[in-house]
C-alpha cells in the first residue's frame, strides 16, 4: 500500500488540510492518508493548544465518509514533543510492507533539513510537497540537489504543484472565533458546531 502520513497539530482541522491531503493524494496516487495529530508540536513553541481529544474529534467530524483518509492518534501517549521520524519510525514498524509517503507543506519543506534525524526520515519516507502560489520554491530537481547536498543522500521528493489552493489557517480560525466572526465555510459544518457547543478559543 502507498501509504500517505500527514502530522500536524490540527487546531482546529479545515478545509485548507484536507484539500492538501486529497490533492495529495490523488496526485502521488496514495492508497491511503494517515492524518496524525501531534500531542506536542515542536514547533509550537509552547503556545497553548487544544485537548489532544478534542482535536481527534473535531477530525473525525471532518473526515466522516472518506474511506481514504485515517486518524492515527498514535502520539497521544507519547512523552516529549512529537518528532516526525518517531512516528515515521512507529508506523513503519507496525506496517512494515506499506511504502511510506510524508505529506508537508512547502513552509515546512524549507526548513525540513533542520528536523529531527531528516536524512533517517528520507531513508523511510518519500517527501510529498504541496508547493503553493506566491511562496518561494526551488523546482523539484533543485530541491532534490540541495537536500542530497546537505543530507549526503538523494532522497525521494514529488512535488504537487496546481490548484486547488486554499488560504485558511488554524491561526485566522482561531482570532475569527475570538473575535465572534464566521467561519462557515472555511471549517466542515460539523467542526463548526463541535467548536460552537466546546466554546474552543474564546
Amino acid at each position: 500500500m502507498r501509504l500517505g502520513i500527514f502530522g500536524g497539530t490540527f487546531d482546529p482541522v479545515h478545509f485548507g488540510h484536507l484539500a492538501l491531503a486529497e490533492e495529495c493524494l490523488l496526485r502521488a496516487r496514495l492508497d491511503e492518508v494517515l492524518l496524525v495529530p501531534a500531542a506536542s508540536p515542536p514547533h509550537k513553541g509552547g503556545k497553548k493548544i487544544s485537548r489532544f481529544d478534542q482535536r481527534v474529534e473535531m477530525l473525525e467530524l471532518a473526515i466522516a465518509g472518506n474511506e481514504k483518509f485515517k486518524i492515527e492518534p498514535m502520539e497521544a501517549d507519547r512523552p516529549g514533543p512529537s518528532f516526525t521520524i518517531d512516528t515515521l519510525e512507529e508506523i513503519h514498524k507496525r506496517r512494515p510492507e506499506d511504502e511510506l509517503f510524508l505529506i508537508i507543506g512547502a513552509d515546512s519543506a524549507l526548513e525540513f533539513s533542520t528536523w529531527k534525524d531528516p536524512a533517517k526520515i528520507t531513508r523511510l519516507a518519500t517527501l510529498v510537497v504541496r508547493v503553493r502560489p506566491g511562496f518561494p520554491m526551488p523546482t523539484e530537481q533543485e530541491y532534490i540537489s540541495q537536500l542530497h547536498n546537505h543530507l549526503g543522500l538523494l532522497p525521494k521528493v514529488i512535488f504537487v504543484e496546481g490548484p486547488p489552493f486554499l488560504d485558511v489557517s488554524s491561526s485566522l480560525l482561531k482570532e475569527r472565533v475570538s473575535n465572534s466572526k464566521s467561519i462557515r465555510y472555511l471549517v466542515p459544518r460539523a467542526v463548526e458546531v463541535y467548536i460552537q457547543q466546546k466554546k474552543l478559543y474564546l
